[in-house]
């Protein structure tokens, strides 16, 4: 695929085949990302993939504790609530998925639903948890960095016909993740990508959110024309 082509046709995917993913792809993916910038080459990043009967095991501690009401344990931090213009956009693509999905908005069951696929991480074959290292925790390049990768990660994964979402709520029970995906104490979550064949028959995979323009994005200064 053509760059412009990775960039402007890459969307989020919440549904997926059954279907595995092979290693040597997943490890081809991860090459490619880890080529993303990172300040003065620290590269912070880790990676601990899971599928099968762990990843499983994942979704049910998430599911389970999520719904017994114990508190989130996600290791970075939320910050306030997003008002104004960027709570309209949450709002904005959230109308988008439950329309595409035929979710009404008094259907609390169906809303529910909805939920527990992302503690579930969308029923995804693979998942990719992305760590730093503990001992640069405090600093803002360290999450920065991981962003950074984790974004040349879905276009890698977009370019060879997979599809991912980055998921929060997947990483919602840290002690679940952290147990069962071998991750040490010496390791921050950031986050974590849910990976696998897109199915196409999945209404909410064909939703494209919407962007802003770069008239509204940027501003340019000292160009003569």
């Amino acid at each position: 695929m053509e760059f412009d082509d990775v960039i402007q046709g890459r969307r989020s995917i919440r549904g997926y085949l059954k279907k595995p993913v092979p290693q040597a792809l997943i490890r081809e993916i991860l090459a490619l990302a880890m080529r993303a910038p990172t300040s003065l080459n620290t590269q912070p990043w880790n990676f601990y993939v899971v599928a099968g009967a762990v990843l499983d095991r994942i979704r049910q501690g998430n599911v389970e504790r999520n719904l017994a009401g114990v508190p989130d344990s996600r290791e970075f931090r939320m910050g306030p609530g997003y008002e104004g213009v960027h709570r309209e956009r949450q709002i904005g693509i959230a109308k988008q998925l439950f329309a595409a999905m035929g979710i009404a908005r008094e259907d609390k069951a169906a809303r529910q639903d909805w939920v527990l696929r992302g503690f579930r991480q969308f029923d995804a074959p693979v998942s990719i948890v992305v760590t730093y290292d503990r001992s640069i925790q405090g600093s803002d390049i360290a999450p920065f960095d991981c962003g950074g990768v984790v974004n040349c990660l879905v276009n890698a994964a977009w370019s060879r016909g997979l599809g991912c979402v980055i998921n929060s709520q997947g990483i919602m029970q840290s002690p679940v993740v952290r147990a069962e995906a071998g991750i040490p104490d010496d390791q921050v979550i950031q986050t974590c990508v849910a990976m696998g064949w897109p199915d196409d028959s999945f209404p909410a995979n064909a939703v494209v959110s919407q962007r802003k323009s770069v008239d509204e994005a940027a501003v340019f200064r000292g160009f003569d024309d």
